[in-house]
């Protein structure tokens, strides 16, 4: 598949109470570093194997949620075709100067239906610790925490899906790769980019802009029991797992961090090709898709948001 336009998720800039507990965390737990920290107090995270400026922006802030997520396209001229795209749909774009964040280039923002503020850039710049590209080991820092080796994904909870799904699929050219169809009408919706199973997922919740979770991706099912591990022994708040989904297949485990924003760690799931049809859910086997092993909902799961 020749991935063009939106490429993947870029980064998301999440909401935290405590800055110091937030960024041991991130970079103890789940494994990522720091980067730098800006003028305003932002602090900017990413992987070790991931090459762009950073992934995880943190900014404190009285209440925990999400700011922004923001999708990064192949090249600058992209941001002129979506802005044309996104304004021929009816939805007003901003602009974010070069340097808003530090390394990063213009950004064009908008928000959507469910309440969220989508952002779009094309230029990041590299920096360190980051893969090597010649005569590359499979690791060149060694791996610590839960040995997160990229952002993956987010879910976001808000009202009018119907209306995203549209707007996804006819403006900025994603994908519907699954969904859940309840007797009252779509519950949730699974949306790719490129080839994997989601970049990003919205689940039918009345209030607008919430966040349910930020997902990073591990190497397999074992890095999944190793995060639990690491789970036990900081005693950091659990909400479910290690489990997997039927939806996307992937292996997982919920949790939260100091702030009350749940994350998960992600492995597997399937590829997609554009030619797929969407596979579809309905109430009779939602909890199974949602959790295979259990095949029951998980009240907190639905309803716990920041």
């Amino acid at each position: 598949m020749a991935i063009t336009g939106i490429m993947r998720p870029g980064f998301i800039q999440i909401r935290v109470l405590d800055m110091p507990a937030a960024v041991e965390f991130y970079t103890k737990r789940i494994g990522l570093h720091q980067v730098t920290e800006g003028p305003d107090g932002r602090v900017y995270l990413k992987s070790a194997d991931e090459f762009d400026h950073h992934s995880i922006v943190l900014r404190r802030a009285d209440s925990a949620g999400v700011d922004a997520a923001a999708f990064k396209c192949l090249k600058d001229s992209d941001l002129d075709h979506y802005e044309k795209r996104v304004k021929e749909y009816g939805f007003a774009v901003d602009h974010v100067k070069v340097g808003e964040q530090p390394g990063v280039g213009r950004r064009i923002g908008f928000t959507i239906p469910s309440g969220h503020r989508i952002e779009l850039y094309a230029h990041a710049d590299q920096s360190d610790p980051k893969p090597r590209i010649h005569n590359p080991d499979v690791w060149d820092l060694e791996p610590h925490g839960m040995a997160a080796r990229r952002f993956d994904h987010s879910l976001l909870y808000g009202p009018d899906i119907e209306k995203n799904l549209d707007f996804f699929e006819k403006a900025l050219d994603f994908r519907c790769a699954e969904r859940v169809d309840m007797p009252d009408g779509l519950l949730a919706i699974w949306l790719t980019a490129g080839m994997k199973a989601h970049d990003i997922a919205f689940v039918k919740y009345p209030e607008p802009g919430k966040l349910h979770h930020v997902a990073f991706e591990l190497e397999n099912w074992n890095a999944v029991g190793h995060a639990a591990d690491i789970i036990t022994r900081y005693e950091i708040s659990v909400d479910i797992g290690p489990t997997r989904h039927g939806i996307t297949r992937g292996q997982t485990i919920y949790f939260f961090d100091p702030s009350g924003n749940r994350c998960e760690v992600f492995a597997g799931g399937y590829t997609y090709y554009p030619d797929q049809p969407t596979r579809t859910w309905d109430e009779t086997q939602v909890g199974k898709g949602i959790f295979y092993y259990e095949r029951v909902m998980n009240e907190a799961f639905l309803s716990v948001v920041s």
